[in-house]
């Protein structure tokens, strides 16, 4: 259960890092960027919300779940190699597991395969 935690509050802490590095503090920016955080099913999310340059933006910029004391990497839409900063955070490799790759592809990574 220790893990567990320690993990939450590694995916919160890089979602919530990257969010507060990207958002813009201009008054006149509305496009936002908002964390969500499903700590009982352990689904968490990084989202672009608002408008820039007039068009609507809303998406996906990170997802991650745990499952099976793993870090699921879902979703990455960022060029930041966020494996590898979980890594720094303490997460052992055997431990990320990247969603987005089909399973027959994760055994050539240097990452879990599940």
């Amino acid at each position: 259960m220790e893990k567990l935690e320690e993990y939450r509050g590694y995916v919160q802490r890089l979602l919530t890092d990257y969010a507060e590095s990207k958002t813009s503090h201009n008054p006149d920016n509305e496009l936002e960027m908002q964390t969500i955080f499903d700590t009982v099913r352990d689904h968490y999310q990084l989202i672009y919300v608002g408008w820039d340059k007039g068009k609507r933006v809303y998406g996906p910029v990170m997802h991650l779940d745990i499952k099976n004391a793993k870090i699921w990497i879902q979703w990455n839409g960022t060029e930041d190699d966020i494996g590898a900063e979980l890594m720094d955070m303490g997460v052992s490799r055997e431990d990320i597991v990247l969603g987005f790759h089909t399973p027959f592809m994760r055994k050539f990574s240097d990452f879990a395969v599940s």
